[in-house]
């Protein structure tokens, strides 16, 4: 609210807070360490707020009930100075009317008060009365007042002024004139209207009444101005002078007498001339406790805002403050308890030597540091080397105020450290500047107030002036704020200004401290008193001298700062000894000057309390001055004067030098820590050296003060910067953060790394990591910029990316650019696989496309990607259309042709890319050509396709999904075949036959030891290059195997070879079956029959293999049945069918068309059949039978074992049925079971001798000629059909022929010297040629051919002189049927 009459004040603005500090529990065990700790900040700020631990509750000590106390009253509109200026001024025109017998009334203008105080200045700024009336100023007056123009305002603001404050500054200014003689004249002006005559005849009364040498005697009581003594009853008498003046002469005239004082105007000046009081504050008249002073303050904060006291807002109290201290309209009035000495009433803190029993967990605050009781007088405090105890600086005060209660801007004494506690209650609100401001702040105040400053030049000293904030920061000075809240601290550092007020009832503690650092702070302190003229609470010298004399037991710090104040102090002390001996003081003396109340030795000029020396005179006794002060000291010449002095100089070096030699040691190691510490980037030292200094302190037992503190704290910093430095130069990327699981924890950004190496290079040393961790910030810078060059790439590669990568895994540092390029990279190898992928056509399936589909839908999108990822699904979708077509015709019925097929084909060949399904079916396709073209080319040959060949193409047909034209024919072929063999089963084979139709039809190859059946396949025998594998018929396998390799011509030979081996097994066999009958071996030994037991009647023998056996083991014929052949079970294979009923089925597989094992061995059989009746039609010609006769064995027993039931006559019939059925029979009982592979030696061999021996009995060329054309030639693929050489109805007639020449004679076919092999040819070797001079050819194909004539035999084609092709093409006819046709 604005002063009187003057415009509206502009609302408070809180200044900024001040710093708020919350030290943990292990700083806060050491106040003097956080306080240094926080000074580097705290004292830019004049003030800060500590908050204690929040379990650091001290109890509160103080008892409540006992406590009592005056508390002083506080008129806050007093308090502000510029409002104590304004009413200061108010106090003196009210004065000045009043001693003129009237009231002053403040008049209304434009209904607001008339600030006649801001209406005085601005009519002086403007030049007074006469200059502003002169130049019309009084409008613009106004304005600058706050009124509105307009109004005539100006005309009413001239009326006041002209009628209060006009008189008023003439009396200030002249209202006392003296002229010349020492006439005293008396001018008012207070009513200019008054006529000059009348003012003139005043004059001259005044002077006829005082001047009676000049005018005429006048009575006893005259008035002054008149100089008449008429009018009695009017004359007033001045109650200060007892001077008269009339009523009607006094201006203005008084029409009553004052009831009262009066005083005239001589008196009145000498009245307002006297001095102002000293302002103060007044002490209340009652008495509180605790306890009535908290009632009254809650009550009159809950009546002054109308609420509870705890619902007010902290700033609305403030701002209500600030407006109240700043009005004259409000008179608010409160009262403060404080300075309350803790020693008389207890301190809130517990303390040892009371009473007051605590409890155990509270014992703990009686000793700490925070014990304001303590803070004063611990170790790290100078103040405890002072011995008396000074309330409010060693002793704590107590502060009990209420709302509105206020303490003014001030300093603590010699400029010291103050801590103030708030126990409990509401909060306090501190203003601050920091101590660097102070001067300034005094200046501020000086040039606001300088009425206050007149009277009272130390008024900042007094705790009596505020000033606002604002007003303060207005004008540049530096103000903070904080609001102290019930268990808080607040600390103000030296030299800082600092006022508040609190906000309720609460109580609060404070005292003084001292830290070593004060101690240059505490001297200038001093000669700032000086210049001041004010008490010194304590000697300072008296203080450093004391500290000096304990030299051997102070902390190496505080000795190390005394005596570097104590040198500035010797050093003052011997130049003002000097001057002062200069000056003519020649005596002096030694005095105790610490034994003497500081008031008797105090100087009277400066009131600085003397320690080291003072000046005195025997004129005066019991003053004294200081060394500073001498000409005040009395007028007496100064040889009078005599010097005290407590130390010569001589003695104070010596403590000096004890101070010296105890901080010397530590000096030279705190040289080198601050040497260390402020050393330039140059000459900065290690941090291994900075580790070695804090390892001297400890040896040294150095104290732990805030150098080697602060030197702990720069090397923990550093070895903590070596620490993480080093990890960044080690550590890589963890692998769980290489591929984006976010950040780890704790790595660095970039920034972060760039600021930490500004950090290394701005530590007080060097590190060895620092240049190294320099050179890793240049390469991860180098890495951005290449990261952010190939980002802005279109589509770099993935190598480049993944080089990239690779490189960052060496850093140890969050770089946002890893996720974009793990993102390009996750792109760029995608499209790379996709790239791959389509350069290799053959391999890319549909399960590839998908995949890399699949994986490109979690990408980022990228306009590369997007397009690539068109691409494939373009291609996916084309290619599962047509793998889905070509499995659709694969599995299409009917089948497709393959042409359609083809066409498919080359459509999808046109597509990049891998379909299983179209593979497929091309290589059906091309196996259906491949197939096709094998039977185009089976059926073009010429050549009878074999059985196998046929089952493999029907096979392979069905498995092709293609539709084959010949399959269905081929297919009907191997039926026909199938149905073949079934019929020549079911003719050969007996019932439950345990052999197979091959195994009946071919020559056996299990004849006794040398056909046992081989299960284990043997290995193949290298083949020299160039030379044909000899064909080895060991097993009926390799027979079967042999004829289907074989050419159509050549299984002839592999079967007459097969035989021949049948023949050499059963001779063998039959051999050791007859030498075990005939040997004279014991029955015992000898082991026959299938059981394989001895000899035992009755036994029969097999006609074939001469075994014999038990006839209880065997079936034997009935001796009713009457002689035949019997054969054993292993030589009784089949069934014999007549040759009759075998003709047709060799004549149907011909019609077939169809190679088979079994009609080679069927043909091979009848061909055998047809030469034996042609061989036996001979024997039986020739009448030769005997010798066949006597060789040929009964079929029944021996007569080694005869039983009486046989009888030898018998055993001739027997024979010849046994011949006869031999004969007929023997192809078909001696079948092999195995067929192997043989020389070809031996059936040349078995040719020659075949040769020799008819050429020894002489047989005629005509019989030779009909042996030999019944003989098969081993190559003649035109002419070698049965059906055309050998007719059915020739065979028949053949076959009758030699029956009827076996029942008329007795005789048999071959000699008996021939051996059973020897009466069979082969089909090839065996055979021979007829011509005339055969050149008898050998080798593995002799080609033959046959004559179309009369005759039919068979010629080598090289004997006759036509090669092959002829022989197909063209019938050959004899030199023979040749020269017999010409004949006919």
């Amino acid at each position: 609210i604005a002063g009187a009459g003057g415009p509206a004040m502009a609302e408070f603005l809180p200044p900024p807070e001040c710093p708020v500090f919350e030290p943990s529990w292990e700083e806060f065990a050491d106040p003097f360490a956080f306080i240094h700790k926080i000074r580097p900040i705290a004292e830019q700020t004049g003030i800060c707020k500590v908050r204690p631990p929040p379990d650091w509750q001290p109890p509160f000590a103080c008892d409540v009930d006992k406590l009592h106390f005056t508390p002083r009253i506080q008129r806050l509109n007093e308090l502000e100075a510029q409002t104590r200026v304004k009413l200061n001024f108010l106090d003196q025109i009210a004065k000045f009317w009043e001693l003129q017998g009237c009231t002053l009334k403040i008049p209304h203008v434009e209904r607001k008060i008339l600030d006649l105080f801001q209406l005085n200045r601005l009519v002086a700024e403007e030049g007074g009365f006469d200059l502003v009336c002169k130049e019309r100023k009084w409008t613009k007056i106004a304005i600058r007042m706050g009124f509105a123009p307009g109004k005539a305002v100006g005309s009413h603001i001239r009326a006041h002024y002209e009628r209060i404050l006009y008189p008023y500054n003439l009396f200030q200014s002249g209202a006392s004139l003296l002229v010349s003689g020492g006439v005293f004249l008396f001018v008012c002006f207070c009513f200019p209207l008054l006529p000059k005559c009348s003012l003139a005849m005043n004059c001259l009364k005044h002077l006829n009444s005082h001047f009676g040498n000049f005018l005429l005697q006048v009575d006893l009581y005259v008035c002054l101005l008149c100089g008449s003594g008429n009018d009695e009853d009017r004359l007033l008498l001045c109650d200060g002078c007892d001077d008269s003046y009339h009523t009607f002469c006094l201006i203005p005239p008084l029409h009553d007498v004052p009831k009262g004082d009066w005083r005239c105007p001589q008196c009145l000046a000498q009245e307002c001339n006297k001095p102002q009081e000293a302002f103060g504050f007044e002490q209340a008249a009652r008495d509180y406790t605790l306890r009535t002073f908290g009632e009254m303050a809650d009550a009159f904060k809950s009546d002054y805002f109308n609420m509870p006291v705890h619902m007010v807002p902290t700033e609305l109290v403030e701002k209500e403050f600030w407006r109240l201290v700043s009005t004259i309209e409000e008179d608010v009035t409160v009262e403060y308890g404080a300075d309350i000495a803790s020693k008389e009433f207890g301190s809130g803190f517990p303390v040892r030597d009371r009473k007051i029993k605590f409890r155990p967990e509270e014992e703990e605050y009686l000793d700490s540091g925070w014990n304001l009781n303590n803070m004063p007088v611990m170790e790290q405090s100078v103040l405890a080397h002072i011995t008396a105890d000074i309330c409010g600086m060693k002793l704590p005060w107590l502060y009990v105020g209420m709302c509105f209660s206020s303490f003014c801007w001030h300093i603590e004494d010699h400029w010291s450290y103050s801590i103030n506690y708030l126990h409990w209650g509401e909060p306090k609100t501190w203003y601050g500047a920091p101590g660097y401001a102070a001067e300034q702040l005094e200046d501020v105040m000086k040039k606001l107030a300088p009425e206050l400053f007149v009277s009272q030049p130390d008024l900042l000293h007094q705790l009596v002036t505020i000033m606002n904030p604002n007003t303060l920061m207005a004008h540049g000075v530096p103000v903070y704020r904080t609001n102290q809240c019930a268990g808080e601290f607040v600390i103000t550092f030296p030299r800082a200004y600092h006022s508040g007020f609190n906000q309720g009832f609460n109580f609060a503690e404070a005292v003084n401290f001292c830290t070593v650092d004060w101690l240059p702070l505490g001297r200038q302190c001093v000669e700032h008193y000086r210049l001041l003229n004010r008490y010194c609470v304590f000697s300072h010298d008296e203080m450093i001298c004391k500290m000096a004399s304990k030299a051997d037991v102070l902390d190496v710090v505080v000795a190390s700062t005394v005596q570097k104040d104590m040198a500035v102090m010797i050093e003052d002390e011997k130049a003002l000894r000097e001057a002062v001996h200069k000056l003519g003081v020649t005596d002096s003396e030694r005095m105790a000057f610490e034994m003497l109340p500081d008031d008797e030795r105090q100087c009277i000029k400066c009131k600085t309390t003397c320690f080291m020396s003072a000046v005195y005179c025997s004129c005066k006794p019991g003053l004294l001055v200081c060394l500073y002060h001498i000409e005040d000291l009395c007028s007496c010449p100064t040889y009078k004067y005599t010097l005290g002095y407590r130390y010569k100089l001589d003695d104070l070096y010596p403590m000096m030098n004890a101070l010296k030699l105890r901080a010397e040691s530590y000096n030279e190691w705190a040289s080198k820590v601050n040497e260390a510490l402020e050393a330039k980037i140059n000459n900065k030292r290690s941090l291994i050296s900075f580790k070695a200094l804090i390892e001297e302190s400890e040896m040294r037992k150095f104290p732990d003060n805030d150098l080697l503190r602060h030197l702990r704290l720069v090397t923990q910093d550093a070895d903590k910067c070596a620490s993480v430095a080093q990890q960044l130069l080690n550590g890589k990327r963890q692998t769980r953060y290489r591929s984006g699981g976010g950040k780890s924890p704790n790595q660095l950004t970039v920034n972060e790394l760039r600021l930490f190496v500004r950090q290394l290079y701005a530590l007080p040393c060097v590190l060895s990591q620092t240049p190294l961790l320099k050179d890793l910030l240049n390469r991860v810078e180098a890495f951005q910029q290449h990261s952010q060059k190939l980002l802005s790439e279109e589509m770099p590669s993935a190598a480049e990316l993944q080089e990239l990568l690779n490189v960052s895994f060496e850093f140890d540092v969050d770089l946002p650019q890893l996720a974009e390029l793990r993102i390009r990279l996750e792109q760029a190898r995608w499209l790379e696989d996709v790239q791959q992928a389509c350069l290799d056509q053959s391999s890319l399936t549909l399960d590839d496309m998908r995949r890399l589909i699949d994986s490109g839908v979690g990408l980022t999108p990228h306009s590369a990607v997007e397009k690539a990822m068109a691409k494939l699904q373009e291609l996916l979708t084309v290619s599962e259309h047509w793998d889905d077509k070509a499995r659709n015709l694969i599995k299409a019925r009917p089948r497709q042709s393959v042409s359609s097929l083809a066409a498919a084909v080359k459509e999808i060949e046109e597509i990049p890319a891998y379909l299983p399904n179209g593979i497929a079916l091309k290589d059906a396709v091309q196996k259906a050509k491949d197939w096709l073209q094998e039977v185009e080319a089976l059926q073009a040959g010429g050549r009878v396709p074999v059985l196998d060949t046929l089952v493999e193409f029907v096979t392979r047909g069905r498995s092709i999904p293609v539709h084959l034209d010949y399959l269905p024919r081929l297919e009907s072929l191997v039926a026909d075949v199938q149905a073949w063999k079934e019929c020549a089963a079911n003719t050969f084979l007996t019932e439950n036959s345990p052999y197979s139709l091959l195994e009946v039809l071919s020559p056996r190859c299990d004849i006794g030891t040398l056909g046992l059946k081989r299960k284990q396949k043997k290995l193949k025998e290298p083949v020299p290059n160039g030379k044909k594998r000899g064909t080895r018929l060991e097993s009926l396998c390799d027979l079967e195997r042999a004829l289907c390799e074989s050419k159509e011509t050549a299984s002839m030979a592999t079967l007459g070879e097969a035989r021949l081996k049948e023949m050499e097994a059963l001779r063998s066999l039959r051999a050791a079956n007859e030498g075990k009958v005939l040997s004279n071996e014991d029955d015992a030994e000898m082991k026959v029959c299938l059981c394989q037991k001895e000899p035992a009647a009755p036994m029969i023998k097999c006609d074939l293999c001469r075994g014999v056996f038990h006839t209880s083991c065997v079936s034997v014929p009935s001796i009713f049945q009457g002689p035949r052949v019997w054969l054993c079970p292993h030589c009784h294979r089949s069934e014999k069918p007549p040759l009759e009923k075998i003709l047709p089925l060799l004549a149907s597989l011909q019609r077939i068309r169809v190679r088979l094992p079994e009609g080679d061995a069927l043909r091979y059989m009848i061909e055998r059949t047809v030469n034996w009746q042609h061989r036996a039609q001979q024997m039986l010609y020739s009448g030769n039978l005997n010798l066949i006769q006597d060789k040929i064995g009964s079929g029944l027993l021996y007569n080694r074992w005869q039983a009486t039931a046989y009888q030898l006559p018998e055993t001739n019939k027997v024979r010849l049925n046994l011949l006869l059925g031999v004969g007929r029979s023997d192809l078909s009982s001696a079948r092999a079971n195995e067929c192997c592979r043989g020389k070809r030696d031996g059936v040349g061999s078995v040719e020659r001798k075949l040769k020799r021996r008819f050429e020894r009995e002489g047989f005629c060329g005509e019989k030779r000629a009909r042996v030999k054309k019944m003989r098969t030639p081993k190559k003649k693929k035109l002419k070698l059909n049965p059906s055309k050489d050998l007719s059915n109805s020739k065979l028949e007639r053949e076959r009758e022929r030699l029956f009827e020449a076996q029942r008329s004679s007795e005789s048999h076919l071959l000699p008996l010297d021939m051996s059973f092999s020897e009466q069979e040819d082969s089909e090839d070797e065996d055979a021979i040629c007829p011509a005339v001079n055969c050149l008898q050819p050998e080798g593995d194909e002799v080609d033959w051919v046959q004559c179309d004539g009369s005759c039919n035999q068979w010629f080598h084609q090289v004997c006759v002189g036509i090669s092959p092709e002829m022989a197909e093409k063209e019938d050959y006819i004899c030199i023979s049927c040749t020269g017999k046709d010409s004949q006919y």
